[in-house]
């Protein structure tokens, strides 16, 4: 028996190779496999004409995608991004951005406002409640997804507050923006 402080071969020298660091050389390892280093010419003109089509950046667009792996067919705004504070009009510059998104577009209404969907929105219901449970929420923005048919993971939420944005928490959304982002980007 060796008294030695010296490990001996196959040693591990007190390292914990299947611990955190290891998992996450996997993971950085298994991403960078994932990606391809280059992508199609064609592939990334498709992308771009898709991320002008919804209103968004390439990098923002490209940026969703990735962490999806979809693409977005639907744009779900809260009323407070579409400039609905007061009244149930949208704010014209927003409504026209609006207008040349080929998207699904629809809005969640604070209460007191009536919900409605207008033109360029495609659909409309209530907001939720702060009063409500995170299951309540979650279990009323899926069924709102689920009657339209759209996958959780397909939709882009837009919104103004930390409240909205734990609605994209809450349903597992596609990704969220804020208004000022959303409309402030050019394409």
């Amino acid at each position: 028996m060796s008294t030695s402080s010296t490990p001996g071969i196959g040693h591990n020298s007190g390292h914990d190779f299947n611990g955190y660091t290891s998992r996450l050389h996997q993971w950085r390892k298994a991403r960078r496999d994932l990606i391809p280093n280059t992508m199609p010419v064609e592939v990334v003109r498709i992308r771009v004409r898709r991320a002008a089509a919804i209103g968004l950046s390439y990098r923002t667009y490209a940026g969703i995608r990735a962490g999806t792996g979809r693409d977005i067919t639907a744009l779900l705004f809260s009323s407070n991004a579409l400039g609905m504070i007061r009244r149930a009009e949208m704010d014209a510059d927003r409504a026209a951005k609006l207008t040349r998104v080929e998207a699904l577009r629809g809005v969640l209404v604070h209460r007191p406002l009536v919900v409605e969907a207008e033109a360029p929105l495609d659909f409309a219901d209530a907001a939720p409640l702060f009063t409500e449970s995170w299951t309540t929420m979650r279990r009323r923005l899926r069924d709102l997804l689920r009657r339209r048919g759209l996958p959780a993971d397909a939709v882009l939420m837009i919104g103004d507050t930390a409240f909205e944005a734990s609605w994209c928490a809450a349903l597992r959304a596609g990704g969220y923006l804020t208004a000022d982002r959303y409309f402030g980007e050019t394409t």
